[in-house]
């Protein structure tokens, strides 16, 4: 049998990048190299340049920049319009708005080719989450009005889709809202975790002192840093969590736009000493770094799903989030971790509620090793994406039988 092309677009490398996006991309053309032949379409960045293979994808560099998001988003887009003609698959699967330039070209000139919106966190639900907070900042401000474009973008790929595929019950809601569009148009693929990958380490305190944090508290936080990502609330929370445990260290993984930000405002209320910021790490140490932590703390204030709350569960370690977005879908609240509403005080609360509970942590972390074992696989999501590019080719480029 001949397998299905599939031609998948977004704009970071996702062999180099290990953002939920990337990860999704890759889990599942492992587990489904057998029907599907995927390739890959994406940015000219982290010194992409040139066609290559890598665990089973074919990944071919399109011009875009290595700058700011925004615009090279903007350019990638701009290349592949430019593509159409060459770019041959039998489904099209773009991820949040690194396609809409490909689709548009394909509507534009009426090309009946069957494309797939997969929207993670909803970005108009983003926006309107950022505004609430008020954007006080010139760079604030800055980073809201290309958030609303993008936004907009991605409200018109979803309403030209053929079909729409979305992480959470709650984002699916969130895109009839603000995007328009016949709830008849969405499926629901939740993300998976490898529990395989992700599971308590056997010499976790050897872990800890190879890392640097042995005999000491420790919260961790994985993620971008961007303000999306609640970083300012764990850092206001610190300044409390430090007076019950002042050797508590808060392991920060990931890198972004804030980090200079957040790094200066730590040295000026003298906390930096607590604080290590690891940058983007390879994606073989994300396992170890799950084992060093005591607590798992995600505060961000819009989130899709979160597929880092299913990684750390799948450790064996709480977490504490705030319940937003599909978070509550990735957590058995009271169970598994905790869910607070946005407030630094109740993350002060629920952190040392755990940092003070050695059995507590014990029974959570089993828990939710169990939880995301039974509810949680990559394989559950292939096999429901795999279905979902099947139906696509039933449909024509409206999107109608």
């Amino acid at each position: 049998m001949q397998k299905l092309r599939l031609a998948v677009f977004n704009t970071q490398p996702p062999h180099l990048y290990f953002g939920g996006v990337e990860r999704r991309i890759m889990e599942t053309a492992k587990l489904l190299g057998d029907e599907v032949d995927m390739t890959v379409y994406c940015g000219t960045k982290a010194g992409l340049k040139t066609p290559m293979r890598f665990g089973g994808v074919t990944i071919v560099p399109c011009f875009s920049t290595d700058v700011a998001y925004p615009l090279d988003n903007w350019f990638f887009n701009r290349t592949i319009a430019g593509a159409v003609d060459t770019i041959k698959a039998d489904v099209y699967e773009a991820h949040a708005v690194s396609g809409y330039g490909f689709l548009r070209e394909l509507r534009k000139r009426k090309m009946k080719k069957p494309f797939i919106q997969t929207v993670h966190g909803v970005l108009a639900d983003e926006y309107v989450k950022a505004l609430e907070g008020g954007a006080k900042t010139p760079r604030a401000k800055l980073a809201n009005y290309f958030m609303g474009r993008l936004a907009h973008m991605e409200k018109t790929a979803a309403q030209d889709a053929t079909l729409i595929v979305t992480v959470s019950k709650y984002s699916a809601e969130k895109i009839v809202q603000y995007y328009d569009v016949d709830r008849a148009k969405i499926r629901v693929a939740s993300n998976g975790v490898d529990t395989q990958r992700f599971r308590p380490a056997a010499n976790r305190e050897k872990i800890r002192q190879q890392i640097g944090v042995a005999g000491r508290p420790c919260v961790l936080f994985v993620g971008r840093l961007i303000p999306r990502k609640g970083l300012g609330f764990l850092v206001e929370a610190a300044k409390q969590i430090v007076k019950d445990f002042h050797d508590a260290v808060f392991l920060i993984v990931g890198d972004g736009p804030m980090r200079s930000q957040l790094t200066a405002y730590l040295r000026e209320i003298n906390l930096l000493g607590n604080f290590r910021f690891l940058g983007d790490v390879k994606e073989q140490q994300l396992p170890a770094l799950y084992n060093c932590a005591d607590v798992f703390v995600l505060p961000s204030i819009q989130e899709g799903l979160g597929i880092v709350l299913l990684e750390a569960q799948a450790t064996a370690i709480p977490v504490v989030a705030f319940d937003v977005g599909g978070v509550a879908e990735a957590i058995s609240a009271g169970e598994t971790g905790l869910l607070l509403k946005p407030n630094s005080r109740r993350l002060v609360d629920a952190i040392l509620k755990l940092l003070s509970d050695a059995s507590l942590r014990a029974k959570m972390g089993t828990r939710g090793r169990k939880f995301v074992s039974e509810h949680f696989s990559w394989r559950s999501c292939a096999e429901k994406m795999l279905q979902i590019y099947r139906e696509a080719l039933a449909f024509d480029a409206d999107g109608f039988r």
